[in-house]
């Protein structure tokens, strides 16, 4: 779906800094069909949780957005973006000498004056998410809007990036701080991890 050079220049800034903010990732059609997927699903999503199997639990001054976990044999009719996923692991496996092999995804909704606080995405004794990966399905954004997805890098800097319609960010599961800043309107995007090895474990964890 990307040309090898775009690709090879998005893998150089993630390699040297931890992660890489691509405008335009999701082709017209694509952004229409996750977007439409999640509007005709949203009464279906669950209050978000934190913590890992055995600790999970919603806490909404943590973290307040609403989840629909993917799954690839049911959701058929996402194959174009299942077949972005794998196009996303054969590149970062072939050029960031990566072994990724499983992944995990769900859609987020973030109501307005939800958030999430600085964290990072990898479990103590769970470290097989290696690249965190969002895209965003947000019609005409704002910044009065908020809602930004603010990342820490490694020299503590603190990167506001707004949820921009069709952006998608790549970072490091394990070393990338981020927090999603207050939202005053409804947020919506494709939230997921890339992953060493599958786990089994999506719908049971934040």
């Amino acid at each position: 779906m990307h040309a090898l050079g775009d690709w090879l220049s998005w893998m150089d800034v993630l390699s040297d800094q931890d992660y890489v903010v691509i405008d335009d990732f999701l082709d017209d059609a694509l952004y229409a069909e996750l977007r439409g997927f999640l509007l005709a699903k949203i009464d279906a999503f669950d209050q978000a949780g934190i913590g890992k199997q055995g600790q999970h639990m919603v806490k909404r001054s943590i973290r307040g957005d609403n989840t629909y976990w993917l799954d690839r044999q049911r959701d058929t009719e996402l194959a174009r973006f299942w077949h972005l996923v794998d196009e996303t692991k054969s590149v970062l496996n072939r050029h960031c000498y990566l072994s990724l092999s499983g992944e995990e995804f769900h859609l987020a909704h973030y109501p307005p004056g939800s958030h999430y606080a600085r964290h990072i995405d990898r479990f103590a004794g769970r470290n097989n998410r290696m690249i965190s990966m969002v895209m965003y399905l947000n019609k005409d954004w704002t910044p009065k809007q908020g809602g930004a997805l603010e990342i820490m890098d490694a020299h503590k800097r603190l990167l506001a990036i707004p949820p921009l319609a069709k952006r998608c960010v790549l970072f490091k599961s394990a070393t990338v701080p981020h927090a999603v800043l207050k939202s005053h309107a409804d947020r919506y995007s494709v939230t997921g991890w890339l992953l060493y090895q599958p786990a089994g474990l999506g719908p049971t964890l934040g």
